[in-house]
């Protein structure tokens, strides 16, 4: 994983994919945390 490399052109992680693997990781579980609590509040109605 070296997204941000090829992109911006500069390695926060020095190449390891440790910060790309981060970001995907967050974005899924922010993406999860939203669809539950949407879900969570769709069942009550």
């Amino acid at each position: 994983m070296d997204f941000i490399e090829r992109f911006f052109g500069f390695s926060p992680d020095n190449g390891s994919g440790t910060f790309e693997a981060s970001l995907v990781i967050a974005a899924i579980v922010l993406f999860a945390a939203v669809y539950f609590y949407r879900r969570q509040r769709s069942l009550k109605k």
